[in-house]
C-alpha cells in the first residue's frame, strides 16, 4: 500500500465506518470526494474528476460548500446514500497537520430535512417492514422527518402493499435476514435498506417509544396490540436517532393506520381513475382540478385527503358544512387567501428547528408566517358566524414567538451568520459596542494611512486587506528609489509595479477587528439559541397550527373548484343507492371549458337502486363514452366522500366503502401475463373482495379471448354479481349485445346505451345514456373515422354483410330446427312406448340431425 498523506488517512477511517454512504469530506471551503465514490459522482453532478496530486492515482471530485443545496439534490435522486463529514474544529494554529473531523449527518432518501431537496408538495416517507415467520400478518410504520408525521399499522400482505402505495416512501428499512421475503412482497422499485436484526427486538422498541412519547405505554394511541407494529416503529425511531444522527423532539405523536375508516380504492383502480397521476405525461389528473392550495402544508393534506376518502358520513357533513359557511360569506375568502399565499412551510421549518438548521432566514420566514396566521385568526374572529369563531379559537396563540422574533431580528438578516448583522440594535450592550468596533474600522485605516503620508512625505501610500496578509500597505516601486522606508514596515511582496508591507499596529488593529468580528458571531449566535429554545418550548403550538392552516388551506381550495366549475352539494343517507343527477367527468369538463370552442359537456343520470336496479350493462359504439361514463361515476362517489362539492345538478349517495374500477387493457410481458390474463386476474381480485357496500365499474371484460368464450365468461360474471348475498352496485360497459338479454332472465339488470346518429354515413356521439340496450358497435365507422384506407372500409362492409348472413342463417335454421323437434316430440304418446319403440325414435332423430349436417 502507498504512502498516504493524514488527510487520506482520515478519510479512510471515516468511509470505513460508513462503507454504503458516499462520503462528503469538508476540506476548507469544498466538499471533497475520493476514489469510487468520486467517479460514481462526477458522472451523476457532471463535474470534473481529478487527481489529488499529479503524482497521486487518487480520484477527486468536489464542490464549493455553499453550493451543496444545488448538488445534494442530484445525488439523493441517483439513490446515493449521504454521509456530510464536517470540520469540527477551527485552523487556529498555523503548524497544526489535520483538523478534527465527523460525520454530522446521514442523508439518505427517506430521510432529509433539507427543503431544497425535497418536494413541498408531497411527503417524504421512510417506511419500516417488519415480519416474523409462521405469522400471517406484516408490521410496518412510516415517519416523515421532515414535519414529524408518525404511523404505524400490521395486516397482511394485501394491505401492506396498499398502504405503501398510499403513501409512496422513498426508503423501506428491513431486518437483513428478512431479504429474500421482503423483495417477494414488494414489487416495486422503492430502495430497500437493510439493518441488523438488532434493530428489529420488541422489547427495545417498545421501551424506544415510551420514552420518546414519555408515557407509561401506548395505550393512548390505540396501538398497544400492534406488536410486529410497534417492534417496526421503534426500528424507525432508532434508525433516524442513533444512524442518521437526527433529532426528533417534534415528533409528538404515534398514529395508527387504519384503513376500515375510508373508502377503499384498490391500487389498480387508483391507476385507472388518474386520481394523482398518469402514466400519460401530459394528462390532467384530478389533483390538478381540484389543487388551488397554497400552503406546502396544503398541498399535502389534499393529496392525502384524495387518497384516503372518508366513509364516516358525519365526517363528511362537518367539511361539507365548512365548506358551505366560506361560499356563504365569500367576502373572506379573498383576505383568507392572500395570507396563506404568504405562509410559509411550517412544519418543515419545525423540523430544522428541532435539529438546528434553521438559519437567520428561516426565523425571518417563521416570524412572517406567524404573522399571518395571527391575521387569519382575527379575520375569522371578526365575522359573525359561530362555525368561524370556533375555528378561530381552535388556532393557538402564537404571539409570544412573532414577538420574540419581531423585536430580536433585523428585517434584512442575511441566511448566514458570518455575512452581516442579524440581531437589531438595542437587545445586546457588548454586540453594539463590538459592531462600532467594526463599523469604525473603516475610519481608523484612513486615519493611519493618512499619519503615514505625513510621517513618511509620501502622498501615495494605500492601505488595502485580503485574505493572506489581512491588512496592508501598497506603493510605487518608483517612490521607494526617492524615500527611505521606515524600518518599522516589514516587506511583504514585491509585484511588478507595487511592493506590499505590514506593520505590527496594523497587524495588531487587524486582529481586534477579527475578534470583534468573531465574538459578534458568538454573540448572535448565543441570543439566536435562546429564541430556538424559546421557539421549541412552544413547539405543539406551530404543529397544532400547522394542520389548521392545512385544513382551512384545503377547504379553500374547495370552495374555489366549487365556484369556478359550478359543482354542487351532494346528499349522504345511509341506502345502498346512488343517484347522480346530471353528473359530469371533472376532468374531461374542465378540458372542454379550458378549451375556446363552443362545446358542452354533455350530463348524464345514474340512479342504482339495490333492490330493483343493482346491474347496469352499457352498451354503444367505441367512442361513444361507455369508459367516461365509469370513471366518471367513480370520481364523484371520491369527490362526494372527500368533502367536496361534485359535478352535477343533484346527487344523493349511500355511502360506499369500496370501489372496483376495471378499465383498459395492457400486457405485463416482465411477469408472463398476457392482456388476457391480467384483466381475468384483475376481474378475480374484485370478485373475490366484494362488501356489501362495493361500487364495481367493469369495462369490456372478456374481449380477450374468443367472441363466444368472451360472451360467456362476461354472462356468467354479471350473473355471479346479480346472485351474490351482498348485492354490489355495478356499473357493465361492453360491446357483447347478447348480453342484453340478460334483463328478460334477471330482476335486477337494466340496460343502457350511449346514443349515436348516423348522418350520411357519419357518425356523430351524442354522449347521452338512452334506457335501453344497443345493437350495434359502429366499428367500421370508427375505423373510417381514424383514418384506415377506404380499401379496406369497402372490403370490411362486405365481408361484414357476409357475417351477418351467416348469423341470420343460423338463427333461422336453429328456430326452424327447434321448431320440428318440439313438433315431434308434442306428437309421441308416452305411454304407448315400448323398449323396441324408443330406439327406433332414437334412430329417427339420428338420422335428422345428420341430413342438416
Amino acid at each position: 500500500m502507498k504512502h498516504l498523506t493524514p488527510l487520506m488517512k482520515q478519510y479512510n477511517e471515516i468511509k470505513n465506518k460508513f462503507p454504503n454512504s458516499i462520503v462528503l469530506f469538508k476540506v476548507g471551503d469544498f466538499y471533497e470526494i475520493f476514489g469510487k465514490d468520486a467517479i460514481k459522482c462526477s458522472k451523476v453532478l457532471n463535474i470534473v474528476l481529478s487527481k489529488r496530486h499529479k503524482k497521486s492515482s487518487i480520484e477527486l471530485a468536489g464542490f464549493p460548500h455553499h453550493s451543496i443545496n444545488n448538488y445534494l439534490p442530484k445525488l439523493i435522486k441517483a439513490g446515493f446514500k449521504i454521509a456530510i463529514c464536517d470540520e469540527l474544529e477551527k485552523k487556529e494554529k498555523e503548524n497544526k497537520v489535520i483538523l478534527k473531523r465527523g460525520v454530522t449527518e446521514i442523508i439518505t432518501p427517506g430521510v432529509i430535512t433539507n427543503s431544497e431537496v425535497l418536494d413541498a408538495k408531497k411527503n417524504n416517507f421512510l417506511c419500516a417492514i417488519y415480519y416474523q415467520k409462521n405469522s400471517p400478518k406484516i408490521g410496518i410504520s412510516f415517519l416523515d422527518i421532515s414535519t414529524g408525521e408518525f404511523l404505524v399499522g400490521e395486516g397482511c400482505q394485501n394491505y401492506i402493499n396498499q398502504i405503501i402505495n398510499k403513501l409512496s416512501p422513498k426508503e423501506i428499512i428491513y431486518p437483513k435476514k428478512k431479504k429474500k421475503y421482503i423483495k417477494y412482497i414488494l414489487n416495486n422499485k422503492i430502495q430497500l435498506q437493510s439493518l441488523e436484526d438488532c434493530f428489529f427486538s420488541f422489547n427495545s422498541s417498545y421501551k424506544n417509544l415510551i420514552q420518546h412519547f414519555q408515557t407509561n405505554s401506548l395505550k393512548g394511541f390505540n396501538i398497544q396490540k400492534l406488536f410486529l407494529g410497534i417492534t417496526s416503529a421503534g426500528a424507525i425511531l432508532d434508525y433516524v436517532c442513533n444512524i442518521c444522527n437526527y433529532k426528533i423532539n417534534h415528533i409528538n405523536s404515534i398514529k395508527r393506520i387504519d384503513l376500515e375508516k375510508y373508502l377503499n380504492i384498490e391500487n389498480i383502480s387508483f391507476e385507472n381513475l388518474e386520481i394523482l397521476t398518469s402514466k400519460n405525461e401530459n394528462a390532467v389528473t384530478l389533483l390538478k382540478i381540484l389543487d388551488f392550495t397554497f400552503t406546502p402544508m396544503g398541498s399535502r393534506l389534499i393529496n392525502k385527503w384524495l387518497r384516503f376518502p372518508l366513509k364516516n358520513i358525519k365526517k363528511i357533513k362537518s367539511r361539507q358544512k365548512i365548506l358551505y359557511e366560506f361560499l356563504k360569506n365569500n367576502k373572506i375568502v379573498k383576505p383568507i387567501r392572500k395570507k396563506l399565499k404568504q405562509i410559509s412551510d411550517l412544519e418543515r421549518l419545525t423540523a430544522k428547528i428541532v435539529n438546528l438548521k434553521a438559519t437567520p432566514y428561516d426565523l425571518l420566514i417563521l416570524k412572517k408566517t406567524l404573522k399571518n396566521i395571527i391575521d387569519i385568526k382575527g379575520i375569522l374572529l371578526d365575522t359573525k358566524s359561530k362555525r368561524f369563531k370556533k375555528l378561530a379559537k381552535k388556532i393557538l396563540n402564537c404571539n409570544k414567538i412573532y414577538r420574540v422574533l419581531e423585536k430580536v431580528l433585523l428585517a434584512d438578516a442575511p441566511k448566514n451568520l458570518n455575512k452581516g448583522n442579524v440581531i437589531k440594535p438595542g437587545i445586546s450592550k457588548e454586540l453594539d459596542k463590538l459592531r462600532n468596533v467594526v463599523t469604525n474600522s473603516e475610519k481608523t485605516i484612513l486615519k493611519i494611512c493618512e499619519r503615514e503620508r505625513k510621517d513618511t512625505g509620501i502622498k501615495n501610500i494605500k492601505i488595502n486587506y485580503n485574505n493572506i496578509f489581512g491588512y496592508y500597505i501598497e506603493i510605487k516601486k518608483t517612490i521607494k528609489r526617492k524615500r527611505k522606508i521606515p524600518k518599522k514596515w516589514k516587506r511583504k511582496q514585491i509585484l511588478a509595479n507595487v511592493e506590499r508591507y505590514i506593520t505590527e499596529e496594523l497587524k495588531n488593529y487587524e486582529l481586534k477587528i477579527k475578534l470583534a468580528q468573531d465574538n459578534i458571531t458568538k454573540i448572535q449566535n448565543n441570543i439566536l439559541e435562546d429564541i430556538n429554545t424559546f421557539i421549541l418550548e412552544e413547539l405543539y403550538k406551530n404543529q397544532h397550527n400547522s394542520k389548521l392552516i392545512a385544513k382551512i388551506d384545503v377547504i379553500l381550495s374547495l370552495v374555489r373548484c366549487a365556484q369556478k366549475y359550478n359543482y354542487i352539494c351532494p346528499k349522504f343517507n345511509k341506502s345502498f343507492n346512488i343517484y347522480i343527477k346530471g353528473g359530469r367527468h371533472p376532468v374531461i369538463d374542465f378540458q372542454i371549458n379550458s378549451n375556446s370552442n363552443e362545446l358542452t359537456y354533455v350530463s348524464n343520470d345514474i340512479f342504482i337502486k339495490r333492490e330493483k336496479k343493482q346491474i347496469f350493462i352499457i352498451t354503444g359504439p367505441n367512442m361513444a363514452g361507455k369508459s367516461a361514463i365509469l370513471r366518471q361515476t367513480a370520481i364523484i362517489i371520491l369527490m362526494a366522500q372527500l368533502g367536496s362539492y361534485i359535478p352535477a345538478k343533484y346527487a344523493e349517495i349511500g355511502i360506499i366503502e369500496q370501489i372496483f374500477i376495471r378499465v383498459g387493457a395492457s400486457d405485463n410481458i416482465s411477469i408472463g401475463e398476457s392482456t388476457f390474463m391480467r384483466e381475468m386476474n384483475e376481474t378475480a381480485s374484485i370478485l373475490n373482495n366484494i362488501s356489501e357496500r362495493s361500487l364495481i365499474l367493469l369495462d369490456e371484460i372478456g374481449r380477450g379471448t374468443s367472441t363466444y368464450d368472451g360472451i360467456s365468461i362476461a354472462w356468467a360474471i354479471i350473473e355471479f354479481l346479480h346472485n351474490h348475498p351482498k348485492k354490489p352496485l355495478v356499473l357493465f360497459a361492453t360491446h357483447y349485445h347478447e348480453l342484453n338479454n340478460m334483463i328478460n332472465y334477471y330482476k335486477r339488470i337494466r340496460n343502457l346505451s350511449l346514443s349515436v346518429k348516423k348522418i350520411n354515413n357519419t357518425l356523430i356521439f351524442t354522449r347521452k345514456l338512452l334506457p335501453y340496450g344497443c345493437q350495434n358497435s359502429y366499428g367500421i365507422n370508427v375505423a373510417n373515422l381514424a383514418g384506415i384506407p377506404n380499401i379496406i372500409i369497402k372490403r370490411a362492409k362486405k365481408i361484414l354483410i357476409f357475417f351477418e348472413k351467416i348469423k341470420s342463417f343460423e338463427k333461422m335454421n336453429i328456430y326452424r330446427n327447434y321448431k320440428i323437434i318440439k313438433n315431434f316430440f308434442c306428437q309421441l304418446k308416452l305411454k304407448k312406448i315400448t323398449l323396441d319403440s324408443s330406439i327406433t325414435i332414437l334412430k329417427k332423430i339420428k338420422l335428422f340431425f345428420k341430413k342438416r349436417e
